[in-house]
Protein backbone atom coordinates (compact mmCIF):
# COMPACT_ATOMS: atom_id res chain seq x y z
CA UNK A 1 0.00 0.00 0.00
CA UNK A 2 1.55 3.66 -0.50
CA UNK A 3 -0.16 6.59 0.60
CA UNK A 4 -1.03 9.80 -1.35
CA UNK A 5 -1.32 8.45 -4.84
CA UNK A 6 -4.14 10.83 -5.39
CA UNK A 7 -3.29 14.67 -5.63
CA UNK A 8 -4.94 18.06 -3.79
CA UNK A 9 -5.72 16.11 -0.47
CA UNK A 10 -6.78 18.20 2.29
CA UNK A 11 -4.66 18.21 5.69
CA UNK A 12 -6.82 15.68 6.96
CA UNK A 13 -5.76 13.41 4.84
CA UNK A 14 -1.89 14.31 5.46
CA UNK A 15 -1.93 13.78 8.74
CA UNK A 16 -4.52 10.26 8.33
CA UNK A 17 -1.46 9.16 5.63
CA UNK A 18 1.74 10.24 7.58
CA UNK A 19 -0.26 8.34 10.85
CA UNK A 20 -0.79 4.83 8.11
CA UNK A 21 2.36 5.21 6.97
CA UNK A 22 4.37 5.18 10.61
CA UNK A 23 2.43 1.74 11.35
CA UNK A 24 3.31 -0.18 7.56
CA UNK A 25 6.14 1.22 6.48
CA UNK A 26 9.25 -0.98 6.30
CA UNK A 27 11.76 -1.40 9.16
CA UNK A 28 13.44 -3.93 11.46
CA UNK A 29 15.44 -7.25 11.31
CA UNK A 30 14.26 -10.87 10.41
CA UNK A 31 15.48 -13.95 12.18
CA UNK A 32 16.54 -17.06 10.41
CA UNK A 33 14.99 -20.55 11.11
CA UNK A 34 17.26 -23.48 11.05
CA UNK A 35 16.19 -26.00 8.61
CA UNK A 36 16.90 -28.41 5.99
CA UNK A 37 17.63 -27.73 2.39
CA UNK A 38 14.74 -26.96 0.22
CA UNK A 39 13.15 -29.79 -1.63
CA UNK A 40 12.27 -29.40 -5.24
CA UNK A 41 8.47 -29.12 -6.90
CA UNK A 42 7.60 -32.31 -9.10
CA UNK A 43 4.69 -30.27 -10.69
CA UNK A 44 4.22 -26.98 -12.20
CA UNK A 45 1.86 -24.28 -9.43
CA UNK A 46 0.76 -21.38 -11.60
CA UNK A 47 -0.21 -18.07 -9.29
CA UNK A 48 -1.46 -14.94 -10.33
CA UNK A 49 -0.05 -11.72 -8.61
CA UNK A 50 -1.34 -7.64 -8.82
CA UNK A 51 1.38 -5.17 -9.29
CA UNK A 52 -0.18 -1.80 -8.11
CA UNK A 53 2.50 0.90 -9.05
CA UNK A 54 2.96 -0.56 -12.33
CA UNK A 55 -0.95 -2.23 -13.67
CA UNK A 56 0.41 -5.08 -14.20
CA UNK A 57 -1.33 -8.85 -13.98
CA UNK A 58 1.72 -11.02 -13.93
CA UNK A 59 0.86 -14.98 -14.14
CA UNK A 60 3.79 -16.92 -12.62
CA UNK A 61 4.90 -20.66 -12.93
CA UNK A 62 6.51 -22.69 -10.54
CA UNK A 63 8.42 -26.25 -11.39
CA UNK A 64 11.21 -28.10 -11.73
CA UNK A 65 12.24 -25.74 -14.26
CA UNK A 66 12.24 -22.69 -11.38
CA UNK A 67 10.04 -19.91 -11.08
CA UNK A 68 9.38 -17.64 -14.23
CA UNK A 69 7.02 -15.23 -15.81
CA UNK A 70 4.54 -17.27 -18.02
CA UNK A 71 2.70 -13.84 -19.14
CA UNK A 72 1.38 -10.36 -18.15
CA UNK A 73 -1.56 -7.73 -18.97
CA UNK A 74 -1.35 -4.13 -18.23
CA UNK A 75 -4.85 -3.48 -16.70
CA UNK A 76 -7.35 -0.48 -15.76
CA UNK A 77 -8.97 2.27 -17.98
CA UNK A 78 -6.26 5.23 -17.47
CA UNK A 79 -3.55 5.23 -19.90
CA UNK A 80 -1.74 7.95 -17.62
CA UNK A 81 -1.87 7.30 -14.18
CA UNK A 82 -1.56 5.06 -11.83
CA UNK A 83 -5.08 2.30 -11.80
CA UNK A 84 -3.57 0.82 -8.53
CA UNK A 85 -4.61 -3.13 -8.90
CA UNK A 86 -4.58 -4.24 -5.46
CA UNK A 87 -6.48 -7.31 -4.83
CA UNK A 88 -7.39 -10.77 -6.70
CA UNK A 89 -9.13 -13.72 -6.49
CA UNK A 90 -9.85 -16.78 -8.84
CA UNK A 91 -13.31 -18.18 -9.09
CA UNK A 92 -13.82 -21.99 -7.76
CA UNK A 93 -14.02 -23.04 -11.31
CA UNK A 94 -10.66 -21.61 -12.56
CA UNK A 95 -12.67 -20.43 -15.04
CA UNK A 96 -12.02 -16.36 -14.31
CA UNK A 97 -10.23 -14.13 -12.03
CA UNK A 98 -11.38 -11.06 -10.74
CA UNK A 99 -9.26 -7.56 -9.88
CA UNK A 100 -9.99 -4.48 -7.71
CA UNK A 101 -8.35 -1.46 -8.57
CA UNK A 102 -8.09 1.32 -6.44
CA UNK A 103 -7.86 4.65 -8.39
CA UNK A 104 -10.23 5.62 -10.88
CA UNK A 105 -12.28 9.06 -11.88
CA UNK A 106 -13.47 9.51 -9.35
CA UNK A 107 -14.07 5.62 -7.82
CA UNK A 108 -11.89 2.77 -8.22
CA UNK A 109 -13.17 -0.34 -10.17
CA UNK A 110 -13.67 -4.25 -9.52
CA UNK A 111 -12.41 -6.27 -13.32
CA UNK A 112 -13.48 -9.77 -14.81
CA UNK A 113 -10.88 -11.65 -16.84
CA UNK A 114 -10.64 -14.96 -18.14
CA UNK A 115 -7.73 -17.28 -16.81
CA UNK A 116 -4.88 -18.59 -19.01
CA UNK A 117 -5.87 -15.77 -21.96
CA UNK A 118 -5.86 -13.12 -19.64
CA UNK A 119 -9.10 -11.82 -22.14
CA UNK A 120 -11.29 -9.21 -20.24
CA UNK A 121 -14.78 -9.72 -19.91
CA UNK A 122 -15.98 -6.41 -18.28
CA UNK A 123 -15.72 -4.30 -15.23
CA UNK A 124 -17.87 -2.03 -12.64
CA UNK A 125 -17.56 0.96 -10.47
CA UNK A 126 -16.95 0.36 -6.83
CA UNK A 127 -16.17 2.60 -3.95
CA UNK A 128 -13.16 4.70 -2.85
CA UNK A 129 -10.10 2.48 -3.04
CA UNK A 130 -11.48 -0.63 -3.35
CA UNK A 131 -8.36 -3.06 -2.52
CA UNK A 132 -8.93 -6.42 -0.90
CA UNK A 133 -10.69 -9.14 -2.94
CA UNK A 134 -12.57 -12.59 -1.69
CA UNK A 135 -14.77 -15.18 -3.90
CA UNK A 136 -17.96 -17.16 -2.14
CA UNK A 137 -17.21 -20.59 -2.59
CA UNK A 138 -20.07 -21.22 -5.57
CA UNK A 139 -18.34 -18.30 -7.55
CA UNK A 140 -21.38 -16.17 -7.71
CA UNK A 141 -20.18 -12.86 -5.81
CA UNK A 142 -16.86 -11.37 -4.71
CA UNK A 143 -16.81 -9.32 -1.41
CA UNK A 144 -14.44 -5.95 -2.15
CA UNK A 145 -13.11 -3.78 0.79
CA UNK A 146 -13.77 -0.39 -0.24
CA UNK A 147 -10.59 0.70 1.67
CA UNK A 148 -10.85 4.63 0.83
CA UNK A 149 -6.54 4.63 1.80
CA UNK A 150 -7.33 8.63 0.97
CA UNK A 151 -10.23 10.03 1.99
CA UNK A 152 -11.71 11.56 4.76
CA UNK A 153 -11.52 9.31 8.19
CA UNK A 154 -15.44 7.83 7.74
CA UNK A 155 -17.16 4.67 7.36
CA UNK A 156 -16.38 2.74 4.20
CA UNK A 157 -18.12 -0.21 2.82
CA UNK A 158 -18.09 -3.61 1.31
CA UNK A 159 -19.16 -4.05 -1.94
CA UNK A 160 -20.85 -7.32 -3.11
CA UNK A 161 -20.70 -8.13 -6.74
CA UNK A 162 -22.57 -10.38 -8.78
CA UNK A 163 -19.60 -11.97 -11.13
CA UNK A 164 -21.75 -13.15 -13.39
CA UNK A 165 -22.76 -9.48 -14.83
CA UNK A 166 -20.67 -7.84 -13.02
CA UNK A 167 -23.20 -6.22 -10.99
CA UNK A 168 -22.38 -4.20 -7.41
CA UNK A 169 -25.66 -5.54 -5.78
CA UNK A 170 -24.77 -4.03 -2.38
CA UNK A 171 -22.81 -1.41 -0.76
CA UNK A 172 -22.28 -2.52 2.56
CA UNK A 173 -21.31 0.24 5.51
CA UNK A 174 -18.85 -1.26 7.90
CA UNK A 175 -16.10 0.96 9.12
CA UNK A 176 -13.19 3.22 8.29
CA UNK A 177 -10.33 2.10 6.54
CA UNK A 178 -11.87 -1.86 6.08
CA UNK A 179 -8.81 -4.35 4.67
CA UNK A 180 -8.82 -7.74 4.45
CA UNK A 181 -11.62 -9.50 3.30
CA UNK A 182 -12.66 -12.83 3.79
CA UNK A 183 -15.13 -15.30 3.77
CA UNK A 184 -15.36 -18.78 5.84
CA UNK A 185 -15.17 -21.61 3.83
CA UNK A 186 -18.70 -21.95 4.23
CA UNK A 187 -19.85 -18.60 2.63
CA UNK A 188 -21.62 -17.83 5.15
CA UNK A 189 -20.05 -15.24 6.56
CA UNK A 190 -17.27 -12.13 5.79
CA UNK A 191 -14.77 -10.89 7.57
CA UNK A 192 -13.03 -7.24 7.64
CA UNK A 193 -10.74 -5.19 9.55
CA UNK A 194 -11.43 -1.60 10.37
CA UNK A 195 -7.72 -0.27 10.00
CA UNK A 196 -8.80 3.11 12.01
CA UNK A 197 -11.42 1.83 14.41
CA UNK A 198 -9.68 -0.78 15.73
CA UNK A 199 -12.31 -3.52 15.11
CA UNK A 200 -12.86 -6.80 13.31
CA UNK A 201 -16.81 -6.80 11.32
CA UNK A 202 -18.78 -9.59 10.28
CA UNK A 203 -21.18 -10.08 7.38
CA UNK A 204 -23.98 -12.57 7.33
CA UNK A 205 -23.73 -13.12 3.52
CA UNK A 206 -27.57 -14.60 3.41
CA UNK A 207 -28.73 -11.18 4.47
CA UNK A 208 -25.98 -9.18 2.73
CA UNK A 209 -25.70 -7.49 6.21
CA UNK A 210 -23.33 -6.90 9.28
CA UNK A 211 -24.10 -9.25 12.03
CA UNK A 212 -21.20 -8.60 14.57
CA UNK A 213 -17.98 -6.72 15.03
CA UNK A 214 -15.05 -6.93 17.87
CA UNK A 215 -13.23 -4.81 19.78
CA UNK A 216 -9.69 -5.31 19.39
CA UNK A 217 -7.57 -3.28 21.33
CA UNK A 218 -5.74 -4.61 23.94
CA UNK A 219 -7.15 -4.85 27.48
CA UNK A 220 -10.26 -3.62 25.81
CA UNK A 221 -11.13 -6.63 23.75
CA UNK A 222 -15.31 -7.04 23.00
CA UNK A 223 -17.93 -8.66 21.08
CA UNK A 224 -21.07 -6.72 20.09
CA UNK A 225 -23.83 -7.52 18.29
CA UNK A 226 -25.39 -5.21 15.34
CA UNK A 227 -23.72 -2.75 13.11
CA UNK A 228 -20.88 -0.24 14.56
CA UNK A 229 -22.28 2.47 12.78
CA UNK A 230 -26.07 3.81 12.39
CA UNK A 231 -27.94 3.83 9.30
CA UNK A 232 -27.45 7.12 8.40
CA UNK A 233 -23.17 6.89 7.82
CA UNK A 234 -22.72 8.13 4.92
CA UNK A 235 -24.55 11.20 4.63
CA UNK A 236 -23.18 14.36 4.92
CA UNK A 237 -23.87 15.52 8.84
CA UNK A 238 -23.21 12.29 10.03
CA UNK A 239 -20.26 11.90 8.05
CA UNK A 240 -19.04 15.23 9.47
CA UNK A 241 -19.94 14.31 13.19
CA UNK A 242 -18.04 10.81 12.72
CA UNK A 243 -14.79 12.48 10.81
CA UNK A 244 -14.15 14.50 13.63
CA UNK A 245 -14.75 11.23 15.86
CA UNK A 246 -12.47 9.69 14.04
CA UNK A 247 -9.55 12.76 14.32
CA UNK A 248 -9.84 12.15 18.46
CA UNK A 249 -9.18 8.51 17.89
CA UNK A 250 -5.99 6.88 17.96
CA UNK A 251 -6.09 3.36 16.10
CA UNK A 252 -4.06 0.85 18.73
CA UNK A 253 -4.24 -2.12 16.80
CA UNK A 254 -4.70 -0.84 13.41
CA UNK A 255 -5.61 -4.11 12.17
CA UNK A 256 -5.43 -5.01 8.14
CA UNK A 257 -6.23 -8.72 7.73
CA UNK A 258 -9.24 -11.44 9.43
CA UNK A 259 -7.83 -14.86 8.34
CA UNK A 260 -10.69 -17.35 9.31
CA UNK A 261 -9.56 -21.01 10.54
CA UNK A 262 -10.57 -23.73 7.87
CA UNK A 263 -14.12 -25.04 9.79
CA UNK A 264 -14.53 -21.20 10.43
CA UNK A 265 -14.30 -21.91 14.51
CA UNK A 266 -11.80 -18.94 14.74
CA UNK A 267 -10.95 -15.91 13.65
CA UNK A 268 -7.57 -14.63 12.94
CA UNK A 269 -6.53 -11.04 13.19
CA UNK A 270 -3.35 -9.36 12.17
CA UNK A 271 -3.02 -6.26 14.41
CA UNK A 272 -0.21 -4.59 12.63
CA UNK A 273 0.82 -1.91 15.34
CA UNK A 274 1.02 -3.75 18.07
CA UNK A 275 2.72 -6.61 16.48
CA UNK A 276 0.35 -9.82 17.35
CA UNK A 277 -2.46 -11.48 16.45
CA UNK A 278 -5.91 -12.02 17.98
CA UNK A 279 -7.83 -15.04 17.73
CA UNK A 280 -11.61 -15.33 18.47
CA UNK A 281 -14.16 -17.77 18.71
CA UNK A 282 -17.04 -17.24 16.25
CA UNK A 283 -19.42 -19.69 18.50
CA UNK A 284 -18.97 -17.32 21.47
CA UNK A 285 -17.82 -14.35 19.92
CA UNK A 286 -15.01 -14.06 22.78
CA UNK A 287 -11.09 -13.36 22.03
CA UNK A 288 -9.53 -16.48 23.48
CA UNK A 289 -6.46 -15.97 23.01
CA UNK A 290 -3.72 -12.90 21.84
CA UNK A 291 -0.06 -14.17 20.81
CA UNK A 292 2.72 -12.07 19.00
CA UNK A 293 3.62 -11.51 15.41
CA UNK A 294 6.63 -10.79 13.60
CA UNK A 295 6.98 -6.19 13.42
CA UNK A 296 4.09 -5.26 11.36
CA UNK A 297 2.32 -8.35 11.09
CA UNK A 298 0.22 -7.80 7.53
CA UNK A 299 -1.38 -10.45 5.92
CA UNK A 300 -2.56 -13.60 7.08
CA UNK A 301 -3.17 -17.10 5.04
CA UNK A 302 -3.55 -20.73 6.53
CA UNK A 303 -2.97 -24.40 5.41
CA UNK A 304 -5.15 -26.96 4.76
CA UNK A 305 -3.39 -28.63 8.12
CA UNK A 306 -4.06 -25.52 10.21
CA UNK A 307 -0.69 -23.23 10.43
CA UNK A 308 -0.90 -20.03 10.19
CA UNK A 309 1.04 -18.10 7.47
CA UNK A 310 1.89 -13.69 8.51
CA UNK A 311 3.96 -11.90 6.76
CA UNK A 312 5.49 -8.93 8.71
CA UNK A 313 5.78 -5.89 6.87
CA UNK A 314 7.84 -4.07 8.47
CA UNK A 315 10.00 -7.14 9.41
CA UNK A 316 11.44 -7.89 5.98
CA UNK A 317 10.20 -11.86 6.66
CA UNK A 318 7.07 -14.20 6.89
CA UNK A 319 6.64 -16.44 10.08
CA UNK A 320 4.64 -19.79 9.93
CA UNK A 321 2.39 -20.55 13.40
CA UNK A 322 0.69 -22.93 15.22
CA UNK A 323 -2.49 -20.67 15.82
CA UNK A 324 -3.86 -23.03 18.29
CA UNK A 325 -0.63 -22.50 20.86
CA UNK A 326 0.30 -19.50 19.02
CA UNK A 327 4.12 -21.20 18.82
CA UNK A 328 6.24 -19.55 16.03
CA UNK A 329 7.34 -22.30 14.03
CA UNK A 330 9.51 -20.64 11.21
CA UNK A 331 10.47 -17.49 10.45
CA UNK A 332 12.07 -16.86 6.78
CA UNK A 333 13.92 -13.60 6.28
CA UNK A 334 12.49 -11.82 2.39
CA UNK A 335 14.86 -10.60 -0.35
CA UNK A 336 13.24 -7.22 0.02
CA UNK A 337 11.21 -5.20 2.14
CA UNK A 338 7.72 -4.08 2.54
CA UNK A 339 6.26 -7.70 2.78
CA UNK A 340 2.55 -7.74 1.72
CA UNK A 341 0.70 -10.96 0.94
CA UNK A 342 0.50 -14.66 1.08
CA UNK A 343 -1.52 -17.71 -0.95
CA UNK A 344 -0.76 -21.15 -0.02
CA UNK A 345 -0.73 -24.16 -2.67
CA UNK A 346 -3.67 -26.69 -2.70
CA UNK A 347 -0.74 -29.39 -1.38
CA UNK A 348 0.23 -27.51 1.80
CA UNK A 349 3.97 -27.79 -0.23
CA UNK A 350 4.53 -23.90 -0.71
CA UNK A 351 3.74 -20.23 0.10
CA UNK A 352 4.05 -17.72 -2.76
CA UNK A 353 4.70 -14.13 -0.74
CA UNK A 354 4.71 -10.87 -2.47
CA UNK A 355 7.05 -8.03 -1.64
CA UNK A 356 6.33 -4.61 -2.90
CA UNK A 357 9.82 -3.33 -2.78
CA UNK A 358 10.89 0.34 -1.64
CA UNK A 359 11.04 3.18 -4.07
CA UNK A 360 12.73 2.15 -7.82
CA UNK A 361 12.68 -1.47 -6.25
CA UNK A 362 10.86 -4.10 -8.45
CA UNK A 363 8.27 -5.98 -6.36
CA UNK A 364 9.17 -9.34 -6.12
CA UNK A 365 7.18 -12.82 -5.39
CA UNK A 366 9.25 -15.23 -3.02
CA UNK A 367 8.40 -19.08 -2.91
CA UNK A 368 8.79 -20.57 0.83
CA UNK A 369 8.98 -24.35 1.14
CA UNK A 370 6.71 -25.18 3.58
CA UNK A 371 8.17 -28.46 4.63
CA UNK A 372 12.08 -26.94 5.28
CA UNK A 373 10.52 -22.96 6.39
CA UNK A 374 13.25 -22.24 3.63
CA UNK A 375 12.90 -19.87 0.54
CA UNK A 376 12.77 -22.20 -2.46
CA UNK A 377 12.79 -19.71 -5.53
CA UNK A 378 12.80 -15.62 -5.85
CA UNK A 379 11.72 -13.57 -8.97
CA UNK A 380 11.40 -9.83 -9.58
CA UNK A 381 8.04 -8.34 -11.22
CA UNK A 382 6.48 -5.11 -11.41
CA UNK A 383 6.83 -2.53 -8.71
CA UNK A 384 5.09 -2.85 -5.91
CA UNK A 385 3.68 -6.56 -6.18
CA UNK A 386 0.24 -6.67 -3.95
CA UNK A 387 -2.10 -9.39 -3.95
CA UNK A 388 -2.21 -13.01 -5.01
CA UNK A 389 -3.90 -16.06 -5.67
CA UNK A 390 -3.73 -19.62 -6.88
CA UNK A 391 -4.70 -20.78 -10.18
CA UNK A 392 -3.82 -24.06 -10.82
CA UNK A 393 -1.70 -27.07 -10.70
CA UNK A 394 -0.56 -29.05 -13.68
CA UNK A 395 2.36 -31.40 -15.09
CA UNK A 396 5.27 -29.92 -15.74
CA UNK A 397 6.59 -27.93 -18.81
Amino acid sequence: MKMGLRPGANLLRCVIALAVLSFLSFGGNAQTISAPSPSNPTQDYLVYVVCESADKIVLLRFGPGGLRIENETRTGLMPTDINGPHGIAVSPDKKYFYVAEGHGRPDGSAWKYETGSNKMVKYTSLGLFPATTDITPDGNFIYVANANFHGDMVPSSISVVATDQMIEIKRITTCTMPHGSRLNHAGTKHYSACMMDDMLVEIDTSKFAVDRYFMLAPGKEMGMTGTPYPASAGDASSDMKMGQMKMDHKPVCTPTWAQPSNDGSVVYVACNQTNDIVAIDTATWKMVRRFPAGTGVYNLAMTKDGRLIATNKRGQSVSVFDPVTGKELGRIPTKRKVVHGAVVTPDDHYAFISVEGVGSEPGTVEVIDLTTYKTAATIDVGSQAAGLDFWKTESSK
